[in-house]
């Protein structure tokens, strides 16, 4: 039997509301219907106990992505010569804990190493290196990837092609012919095109459903186009704008997610930003769950202590849902309700009636 006045002791210490948040992230999206909410991960990131606790909380997060050792200047850093040991081990993690493995990426333009970018390349050879690339890579991690980003960021700004080694050299059949060989390689895998600023209307966003086309046009498999969702506090788009775009990928029969999402303010935080955040975040959320065919959200890792932001926006931070401190922010009650929290703080109501009703 409970008595009231271990009721009184949990209310006390404030335990009693925190069932509401006790579902989790992950846990939450999939009873949403999602197909699950993880962060991304780097391996220098793996030696640290308390943040390694936390990644293996499958209640928060269900799927991890490797933020940089599958790239192609850590997997072939010399032509035909493969590297696996970084990108093994947050997969080995990913599978020893049961969470799904998104796979980051197979071409870029960045993150090349110098035998590419600098290559002396024709249209045939380019297209060979690419291919054995993608071969080998995928074949290596076959199995283990419930996603591939395929191709990353293949577009500027105003939606024109970037004048990358692989456009140089191949033009846009560099595309399908990524997706073409990924499939060939892991048939299982999803394949997806990844890119950011395509979570709004605009030309950028048009040119990533050209894409789609285009490789729909070759007859090359393509699952899903990924939107990065990297945003600043206070310039989120709503919702239903959000949700609008997402649908607008939908149609084209792919479907969606949510890659690498953040959303950086100007530091330092206050409590105005904070609350802005946790907003941002739940519009964000809120627009995959509430779309069919989103079937998942990625953030940029989940603490601010290995957050890319403040690297690469100069006075811009404390970009993700727990602190540098690991501490929980306003930000991850945001994205709770947007799953669904709501309800489980009813249920959390409900309980502790029936606990008092069963203490009398």
């Amino acid at each position: 039997m409970v008595h009231l006045s271990s009721i009184a002791t949990a209310l006390a210490a404030g335990l009693l509301p925190q069932l509401a948040n006790a579902a989790g992230l992950n846990t939450a999206a999939t009873a949403k219907g999602l197909d699950y909410f993880g962060t991304a991960t780097d391996n220098p990131e793996l030696t640290d106990n308390t943040y390694m606790t936390q990644l293996k909380n499958t209640d928060d997060f269900g799927q991890l992505t490797p933020g940089n050792s599958m790239k192609w200047d850590a997997t072939e850093p010399s032509q035909n010569s493969f590297s696996f040991e970084k990108g093994d081990a947050i997969a080995d993690l990913a599978e020893a804990n049961g969470q799904k493995l998104r796979c980051h990426n197979l071409v870029w333009y960045q993150q090349l190493p110098s035998w590419v970018s600098g290559g002396s390349w024709t249209n045939e050879t380019l297209t060979e290196a690419l291919k054995n690339h993608i071969t080998k890579v995928v074949t290596h991690y076959k199995g283990k990837c419930y996603a591939w980003d395929v191709v990353n960021e293949a577009l500027n700004d105003d939606g024109s092609y970037r004048e990358n080694v692989f456009y140089q050299h191949i033009g846009e059949a560099y595309i399908p012919i990524a997706f073409e060989a990924a499939a060939a390689a892991d048939s299982d895998a999803k394949l997806y095109y990844n890119d950011y600023s395509i979570e709004y209307g605009g030309d950028k966003a048009n040119a990533a459903e050209k894409i789609v086309k285009l490789v729909q046009s070759y007859g090359a498999k393509i699952d899903g186009v990924g939107l990065q969702g990297h945003f600043t506090v206070g310039q989120t788009p709503s919702k239903k704008d959000l949700a609008s775009t997402l649908k607008s990928y939908t149609a084209l029969g792919v479907e969606v997610a949510y890659t690498e999402m953040d959303v950086r303010m100007e530091t330092p935080s206050s409590s105005d930003k904070l609350s802005q955040q946790s907003t941002d975040y739940a519009s964000l959320v809120g627009a995959c769950a509430e779309t069919e065919g989103c079937v998942g959200i990625t953030i940029w890792d989940w603490t601010d202590k290995y957050s890319w932001v403040p690297d690469t926006f100069s006075g811009y931070g404390d970009a993700c849902p727990w602190d540098e401190n690991y501490k929980k922010k306003q930000a991850y009650n945001g994205i709770l309700n947007a799953l669904g929290g709501s309800s489980s703080a009813r249920k959390s109501r409900k309980m502790r009636r029936n606990m008092i009703t069963r203490g009398n």
